[in-house]
């Protein structure tokens, strides 16, 4: 079958999502019962937006548009480029672009597809110069790409999309392992129901053989080191900022395992990485020596936002005081032995999903650019 040059308008219904106002601007707008997916949504999912962290009230609705569930999400700001299927209905802001596709005409899937291979590597030739990296919806209707028949696409989404199924359903089991390590930890260690507790003395919250410690005594943290974006060579090497990973380098800063606390933008994330890594300007680091899987746990249900600041960031002397309820040795090595067992099952699972994904973007630009037929 033959592949012809087409446009998005071409095969299926293309709009701006709509939303008048900021959180901070409108706050009744907010907190109701409409999913409002943004761009990091989009940039965070995988083949379909399945988690969002907002919400439209009634009035937010109102000022804004109801995408039904299939709708294509394209991000045109922030995050350029990136796309996912909605899975739900749910409302998107001007910055992400939806599309519908004609049932005869595309599979939403294909065109995701399609802009995995093609429009992420040519957007930037449409914004060169550009104070703000952005990708308008008239930039998008002017590119063309190749498109084979609705079978054909049909045939192709459903070989790819099988990888993406079995690591959307890894990451749901990564997600339910992580969830039982954190109830695990609040279990034992805030509602103090840990083995043995039946016969503890406890003496104003802390267990006979426990006691609190500050951050700064138990695992300082150090700076990350600045590594923009065009300093980087990819490499094997995972780049931290304050939202996770961010890109990788053929360097390593740190060795693994270390934990990385966000300082400014996404202030008081924490993350995990059992491997070497460079943290950015943006994180603190702990060092291998100090790091536990208490520790980070424990870091997880620290609060480190300090309203008395008039600026947003994490300031090492206000976490360094940052109190923590340290167990005895006996209690720390049972939750060790818990806790590594789920961590190894999630260490298992992500390396698996890194294959997964590295198989199916082999595949990809050779199915999607007609080289192998299906």
């Amino acid at each position: 079958m033959s592949w012809e040059m087409k446009s998005l308008d071409q095969l299926g219904y293309i709009s701006r999502g709509r939303s008048r106002h900021r959180p901070r601007d409108a706050a009744h707008l907010y907190g109701g019962p409409y999913p409002f997916i943004q761009t990091s949504d989009v940039k965070h999912a995988g083949l379909y937006v399945t988690e969002y962290s907002q919400t439209y009230s009634e009035e937010g609705l109102a000022q804004s548009r109801l995408w039904k569930s299939g709708t294509l999400c394209i991000t045109i700001a922030a995050n350029i480029a990136d796309t996912a299927i909605l899975c739900i209905d749910a409302c998107f802001p001007d910055s992400v672009i939806g599309f519908i596709p004609e049932k005869d005409k595309a599979d939403a899937r294909f065109v995701k597809y399609l802009f995995d291979v093609h429009l992420q590597r040519r957007y930037k030739k449409f914004t060169q110069g550009a104070a703000q990296d952005n990708l308008s919806q008239g930039k998008l209707l002017s590119l063309k790409f190749p498109v084979p028949g609705i079978h054909e696409q049909r045939v192709i989404a459903d070989k790819l999309s099988a990888y993406d199924d079995l690591i959307e359903n890894n990451r749901r089991r990564i997600q339910l392992l992580e969830q039982a390590a954190r109830l695990l930890y609040r279990e034992w260690f805030v509602h103090l129901r840990f083995p043995g507790h039946e016969h503890a003395t406890i003496t104003d919250g802390v267990p006979e053989g426990w006691e609190k410690k500050t951050i700064g005594k138990l695992a300082p943290f150090k700076y990350g080191k600045a590594l923009k974006k065009d300093d980087r060579v990819p490499g094997q090497f995972p780049v931290y900022g304050s939202s996770g990973i961010v890109g990788t380098h053929e360097k390593a800063l740190v060795t693994g395992p270390a934990i990385i606390v966000g300082r400014k933008g996404n202030v008081g994330s924490v993350y995990w990485s059992k491997d070497d890594f460079h943290p950015i300007d943006t994180v603190y680091f702990i060092e291998a020596e100090y790091c536990t899987t208490h520790l980070y746990y424990a870091l997880l249900h620290t609060q480190f936002i300090n309203t008395d600041v008039a600026v947003p960031g994490l300031n090492r002397d206000f976490a360094h005081s940052r109190t923590l309820l340290i167990p005895d040795d006996r209690i720390l090595t049972l939750f060790e032995q818990d806790v590594t067992v789920i961590r190894d099952q999630i260490d298992k699972l992500t390396k698996y999903n890194d294959k997964l994904a590295q198989a199916r973007d082999l595949l990809l630009p050779r199915l999607m650019n007609g080289e192998v037929a299906v």
